[in-house]
């Protein structure tokens, strides 16, 4: 599951390297309004004629992404790392399976660590139920809430949760880096 998407991420980064070289912050309205310039982006990289990527840039989805993404200043995220700072590694990879195959999936374990970033918590299993359980009646009386432990509990996560390592990301906003121009990467 990671794997797969961890293809896709490295397909999107590929595919929208310098996007944000060709965004817009217009700035006329009570809220900035981001515009991407899709004709710079497209002729920079020399895809003009390319219908697929002119259609992907027409798409609802793409100006939800362009929405979702374009502000400056916002909680960075893999994606943004790859765009910005994998260029040249993706570029490298083309040539060499072995090498593309290994950041895949250290993509992969990367999406897993973000995803589950306490992996010592082990989850149980639900035994299940013995022979003939089903024939017995089991009515227990709804348990009454301690109010004293559940504020224990709530309390215990609170300073878990505050002495998570800086490998998991929160939503801190950041500048979100720009990478290499457009034109740099033909």
């Amino acid at each position: 599951d990671k794997e797969v998407r961890a293809i896709f991420l490295r397909l999107f980064a590929q595919l929208f390297q310098g996007y944000r070289s060709c965004l817009q912050l217009i700035r006329i309205h009570a809220e900035p309004v981001i515009h991407f310039h899709k004709a710079a982006f497209l002729g920079q990289r020399g895809l003009i004629e390319n219908d697929f990527l002119t259609k992907v840039l027409n798409g609802m989805s793409f100006a939800g992404f362009v929405s979702e993404r374009g502000p400056p200043f916002r909680a960075c995220d893999l994606f943004d790392e790859l765009v910005a700072f994998e260029v040249e590694r993706i570029k490298a990879e083309e040539g060499n399976p072995p090498k593309m195959i290994k950041h895949v999936r250290e993509l992969a374990e990367q999406l897993f660590r973000n995803e589950n970033p306490n992996p010592h918590i082990a989850f149980q299993k639900v035994p299940r139920p013995t022979e003939g359980s089903h024939l017995r009646v089991h009515i227990l009386p709804f348990p009454r809430i301690n109010e004293s432990r559940v504020q224990e509990l709530l309390q215990e996560g609170l300073t878990r949760s505050q002495g998570v390592s800086p490998a998991t990301r929160g939503d801190k906003k950041c500048v979100v880096p720009a990478g290499p121009p457009v034109g740099m990467l033909i």
